[in-house]
């Protein structure tokens, strides 16, 4: 195979296989070429990926080393993105009675989905996590695009249980903002002990629902290792409950009047 097919098939393999280690005998043996070319090649990879901003290729020496993918968008990728985000839901047709926004659209777009799943993959990149979870439904594709990257399982925690997932795990939390008192059930078999969780929302404004899922992980002796938000609410009449967390945009002041809505970039750095 020639080198410049090599690089083709290499960075299409690692971007499909994200944060996977792998020998470079294994590469050496797929493409029948010498492991002194096969450094060469990662090398150019790396330096183009790195150029790119969408991560780098991070390599283990000694006779168990190898290279694995790590994905991480680059800060002033990430910025940009932030900022097309911002400008796109500062638009005032999306705010509905009640001064609530309009996000459906952005959910269900898969480039969207899938950047904002990048941004919030890449700030977590570096941490030990088995597992991302969310709560149903709207949260779902953006757990599934940041699960994608990061190469983990995604795990669904339900309002209902259901016959179909055996024996389940329930609590009552109050929701932050309507103080009411809610449910939320996780089957056992969705978590081993000790798993590192990663949460991911689409929507937050005080956070109870997240604080619940904490509640909940707690009856599996997992841990939180990070938290990610799309939006969070900047209210200051309802108290946060939710201290570490990262969150991409903040929407900041909703006039149903004027119909203006002001959007900044979150916390995520």
């Amino acid at each position: 195979m020639k080198r410049s097919d090599r690089l083709v098939s290499l960075t299409r393999y690692f971007l499909e296989h994200p944060k996977e280690h792998m020998s470079l005998p294994y590469f050496s043996d797929k493409y029948d070429a010498a492991k002194s070319s096969i450094s060469e090649d990662l090398s150019i990879v790396d330096r183009v990926m790195q150029k790119e901003g969408i991560g780098y290729l991070q390599t283990l020496p000694g006779a168990s080393g190898g290279v694995s993918f790590i994905p991480e968008f680059s800060r002033e990728r990430s910025h940009q993105f932030i900022d097309e985000l911002c400008h796109t839901l500062e638009d005032s047709s999306r705010i509905l009675p009640g001064g609530y926004l309009y996000m459906s659209d952005i959910l269900g777009d898969p480039k969207m989905v899938n950047q904002i799943g990048h941004v919030l993959a890449s700030t977590f990149s570096n941490l030990d996590i088995d597992v991302v979870m969310t709560v149903a439904t709207k949260g779902i594709p953006l757990a599934y695009a940041t699960a994608a990257v990061l190469n983990v399982p995604v795990v669904i925690v339900r309002r209902d249980p259901k016959v179909t997932e055996g024996s389940s795990v329930s609590i009552n939390y109050v929701s932050g903002s309507s103080r009411k008192i809610q449910t939320m059930v996780l089957p056992k078999r969705s978590l081993t002990d000790n798993a590192n969780v990663c949460i991911i929302d689409d929507f937050m404004k005080a956070g109870g629902t997240i604080n619940g899922m904490v509640s909940l992980l707690d009856e599996f002796n997992a841990k939180v290792q990070a938290i990610g938000v799309l939006a969070e609410a900047d209210d200051e009449e309802d108290e946060r409950v939710v201290e570490n967390y990262t969150s991409l945009v903040k929407i900041t002041h909703v006039d149903i009047k004027e119909k203006t809505i002001e959007v900044r970039h979150g916390n995520v750095t």
